[in-house]
């Protein structure tokens, strides 16, 4: 009976050296480290080594206080920890140590907070709940890359010791999805809301409307819909989102702190919306179906009333679809569409968005016109932009109009990396890593006040996309810097110590099953 139990012991012991556990119970010394702090993206505000790490074992719980809030935040950690783990991780309003999640009134602002780490446990603090989930999502980083995984895995899971404080520059971290060259399911948007949502980023802007495709549906325009949307680049099926779609994508893009900022597009871009109603065209001629990719030829007709009806009735109903405090009403190459003719219709379009509790977003072109009273208008040019073209953008935003910045030679993330990169586009130029990175938002647009730079967006075009593979392989790295870029400190921003801490979420991408771009200029 003893040899056999002995026997058993041994097997045991082999069991655990083949796991990467020794047989006294330690963790082997090249896996006994916890991550170093230096490797966080976006980089925090503040970081202070201090004491020994906390290790997280089966005894571990999670705290929080009795905020509806605190308890789902803490369950989501829970949710990430638990697959790797193998821990039970019990979510808790009662007892103290392990990993604590507070939220109490504090100089952290809206979406900063504290991260206090040492033997006996890891504490987040925050004044509001983005703060706080902003906060687990840097105590994912200071864990190793293997507890992204979705099966138990060996660790141990050890987190420095340190004192973290951090806010974040900007207020404004987006990205925008085009689900209307190609359409992407419900699944699909909420698995890159989750991508997003690790590196920081709080809007998702979705270009719900364009050419090729409308959608969501519009109960007083059913057509938009059920035939706008049955079409996209190449001729594919297409696709919509029913009310209930749009409104799961906002709630769960709201689990993890991104408003949804939705985009229909005026006035060109129309031509989905003007192939299903013939009466919104000048001609009352209805124009095929697109399933191309050049732009600019289309135009809603802005001389008939009916046009600003069915605006009114499509920002009516998408309004009250999204709780969230902007809309975008695109107005972005508008070719067809006379000089005079865009301004009027601009001037007529934005009020109806105040009508419905909304505030404006539209591409820069919209500074052509006259931009509504804290309106924002998204930059989409690039370095090499005529100075005409930006001192018009820089008056209006002299005059109040808030800037986020989005140029395409350097953060469209549908631009090809190098010539050889399968996927993408490269009218805007190619945009390696370095590339994407190496910019100063807040001095970027000649003339504009820096208090006038809300942020920066990534824009995503699908044009050559059609699967989440894709979305991934062409916003990763990438995506990344943009986080970043809107984030950290002007103060934190270098290329040489960037690239090193990027490096380190490749680990990651891989335990999270992301495909991504192995860019030369990283040191993977």
């Amino acid at each position: 009976m003893r040899q056999r139990h002995r026997s058993f012991r041994l097997l045991g012991s082999l069991l655990l050296v083949a796991m990467g556990v020794s047989v006294t119970g330690a963790a082997p010394a090249q896996a006994a480290s916890p991550s170093p702090l230096d490797r966080v993206v976006p980089a925090p505000a503040s970081v202070t080594a201090s004491g020994s790490p906390y290790r997280i074992t089966r005894d571990t719980r999670i705290r929080v206080d009795d905020s509806r809030e605190s308890r789902r935040i803490g369950e989501y950690l829970a949710t990430v920890l638990r697959p790797s783990t193998g821990y039970r991780l019990p979510v808790t309003a009662h007892g103290g140590g392990g990993i604590q999640l507070r939220l109490t009134k504090g100089p952290y602002g809206a979406e900063g907070y504290r991260l206090d780490s040492g033997s006996k446990g890891v504490t987040i603090t925050a004044a509001q709940p983005a703060g706080l989930f902003h906060g687990v999502q840097t105590l994912r980083q200071l864990l190793p890359a293997a507890v992204e995984k979705d099966s138990v895995q060996p660790g141990p899971w050890l987190v420095a010791g340190a004192t973290i404080k951090d806010t974040p520059r900007y207020g404004w971290r987006g990205a925008m999805l085009d689900v209307s060259r190609h359409f992407f399911t419900v699944d699909q948007v909420k698995r890159y809301v989750d991508q997003l949502a690790a590196y920081k980023i709080n809007k998702l802007h979705l270009h719900l409307s364009d050419d090729q495709g409308w959608r969501i549906a519009i109960d007083s325009w059913p057509r938009l819909a059920a035939y706008g949307g049955s079409t996209q680049v190449g001729g594919g099926p297409g696709g919509y989102y029913t009310k209930a779609d749009y409104k799961e994508i906002v709630r769960y893009a709201s689990s993890r702190y991104l408003e949804v900022v939705p985009e229909i597009d005026m006035p060109g871009h129309t031509n989905a919306a003007l192939a299903s109603y013939a009466e919104l065209n000048c001609d009352g001629v209805a124009p095929p179906l697109y399933t191309g990719t050049e732009v600019g030829f289309s135009s809603l007709c802005v001389g008939k009333d009916i046009t600003y009806d069915f605006v009114d009735d499509v920002i009516r109903e998408l309004a009250a679809l999204t709780p969230g405090k902007y809309l975008h009403i695109g107005g972005d190459e508008a070719h067809s569409t006379s000089h005079e003719d865009y301004v009027k219709l601009m001037d007529r379009v934005q009020p109806l968005v105040a009508k419905y509790g909304k505030t404006v977003v539209g591409w820069h072109q919209l500074t052509g016109a006259t931009p509504a009273p804290g309106a924002v208008a998204q930059y989409w040019g690039l370095d090499g932009t005529s100075a005409e073209e930006k001192a018009q953008v820089a008056k209006a935003a002299q005059n109040g109009t808030g800037i986020v910045l989005s140029p395409a030679d350097r953060i469209y993330l549908d631009m090809k990396y190098t010539a050889d990169t399968p996927l993408g586009l490269d009218w805007a130029g190619l945009v390696e890593v370095k590339r994407s990175y190496d910019w100063d938002p807040g001095n970027y647009l000649p003339g504009a006040p820096a208090s006038a730079i809300r942020g920066v967006e990534a824009p995503m075009w699908t044009e050559t996309l059609t699967k989440s593979d894709d979305i991934e392989y062409m916003a990763f790295p990438r995506l990344a810097g943009v986080a970043e870029l809107g984030w950290s400190p002007a103060s934190t921003h270098d290329w040489e110590a960037y690239k090193v801490r990027l490096a380190a979420q490749g680990p990651r991408w891989e335990a999270l099953g992301i495909n991504f771009y192995r860019s030369p200029q990283v040191p993977w």
